[in-house]
This record gives structure tokens, sequence and C-alpha cells, in this order.
């Protein structure tokens, strides 16, 4: 392959090449689709990509981990998981993606001891350990491995990698789960993540590449990059429209741009009680 000379794809083929099995969780975004394509070239049969389904995953991204699967050629399984049954997920507190992978990795770990493959892997780069992440902590609680992190690829090693192995999503945006943009303390609610896809899937339609339509009630926040703040404006009587026929009363293009994570602004984290320290197997 054209990333055999990379050290850091190297590295990170000399770690699955220490794992007797795998089950990948994935999600379909750039890292884990390495993570699984990397798992697949080492172990062959032995690695299983895993897709968790719920609410807070848009459909359209389901169908990409189904494309990228058969494209590969690599052994894919869709699961459902339950985390809206989970008080402390839909309470929607700055904890809430602790909950949303406990009950990932909860099932991961089972689906692992019953059909005897030996780690679970995430897709989790050097970049995230230095964000507020608290999915980690249950990764971590779970003995979820980080190749990625193992092997020392950030963000941008990762795409370089995965651009030279051909896979098409190497210069994909992060696309969080539909729960990330409802503010800590509105509950995560179905019907909010259906509005938050229909809006989003319509602002993608309508050309925009990299957006964010951010929930406040009856409020529509849409954020987009910097490149496409100008077409954005100047289509800003069908946006309108359209985002008002999917059930927000008022709809508002953010004049700060997309910033992921954005909603994390109304934090203090130093009154966010800290996690334990991480251990990455």
């Amino acid at each position: 392959m054209a990333s055999s000379t990379n050290p850091k794809w190297s590295e990170l083929e000399k770690i699955f090449s220490g794992m007797e099995s795998v089950i990948v969780a994935f999600s379909g975004g750039v890292d884990s689709t390495l993570v699984a394509v990397a798992a697949h070239k080492v172990l062959g049969s032995k690695a299983l990509a895993v897709t968790a389904v719920s609410p807070a995953l848009a459909k359209r991204e389901l169908e990409e981990t189904i494309r990228i699967a058969e494209s590969f050629g690599f052994a894919h399984r869709v699961i459902h998981t339950n985390e809206m049954a989970q008080e402390g997920y839909v309470a929607n507190s700055p904890q809430r993606c602790y909950f949303c992978k406990t009950e990932l990795y909860s099932q991961l770990t089972d689906l692992a001891d019953k059909e005897a493959y030996q780690w679970v892997a995430n897709g989790a780069n050097t970049d995230d350990l230095g964000d507020y992440r608290p999915g980690l902590q249950a990764a971590s609680e779970h003995k979820v491995r980080s190749p990625l992190v193992e092997a020392g690829l950030a963000k941008a090693n990762v795409r370089e990698i995965a651009k030279a192995l051909d896979i098409p999503i190497w210069d994909k945006p992060a696309q969080p789960c539909l729960s990330s943009r409802i503010p800590y303390g509105t509950p995560v609610t179905i019907e909010n993540l259906s509005k938050i896809e229909q809006a989003e899937d319509y602002l993608r339609g309508l050309g925009l590449k990299e957006v964010r339509a951010r929930h406040h009630d009856r409020l529509c926040r849409i954020e987009v990059g910097e490149d496409e703040m100008e077409f954005a404006f100047g289509h800003r009587q069908e946006i309108v429209s359209a985002i008002k026929k999917i059930g927000y009363l008022w709809v508002s293009l953010d004049m700060s741009g997309l910033r992921s994570g954005s909603l994390n602004d109304q934090l203090k984290l130093t009154e966010t009680p800290p996690l334990k320290k991480l251990t990455l197997c």
C-alpha cells in the first residue's frame, strides 16, 4: 500500500499484529474507518467492524458505513444501542457522552465475550486526549483500546494515511452524533434529534459541506464553515423557509462560523467534576 513507508502506519499494523482478534467501534468517520481498514488488513476475518444505530445517528452516516465496509471488504455488523433509556443520557448533562459510550462499550464487550474476540477498539486519536471527552472514561472502564493513540497518530496523521490508502472520506469533516447539537441541560428527545437531522440533511442537500444545526428550543442556530458563510447568507430566504417547515420558529446564522464542540462554551470546566485519570490499554 502507498502508506507502507509511513512509520506511524507501520506502528499501527504492528499493534494489530499483537492482537488475536478485535471488534472495532465503527462510526463511519475517518478515524474509525482507518482503524477498521487496518484491523481488516492485519487480522482479516478475525476483525469485525460494528456500527451502533440509535436515534442520534444520522441515517446518512449509517449508509456511509455500509458503503465503506462493502468497498474495503471487511466484516461489518449493525447493532442497536438504547442510550435513550439511560436517564443520565436523556438529561443531557456535560457527562452525556459518558452514558452513551458506556451503553456502546457494554454491548461491544458483551459481544466480544460471546463471540471470543480478544479486544474492543475505538477510533480515538491523540488530539482527542486534549479535549473534553467523557466518552474516553467509559472506554477506559471497559478496557477498550485506542490503536491510533497507541501508535501516536493525531488527526493530521490519520488523514494523511487515509488519503494514501485511497479511503474516500480521508478529508471528511468531523460528524459528532446529533445529540451534540443540543445544549447541555436541554433533554435529548427523539423529536429534537429528528428535527436536527432533517435540518442538516436539507442544508447539505443545498450544497453546504460542513454544517451544524444547533437546537435551541424553537430556534435553529446554523453554523457553517468560513468559506461557506457567503453561500449560506445568499440562500438565507430559502433556508429560513425550509427550516421553519421542519418546526422551528426562528432561524439564525452564527456569525462566528462553525466551531466543533461550540456548545462546550457554556461549560465552566473548572466547576465540572474531574474525570478519573485515563488508562489506555
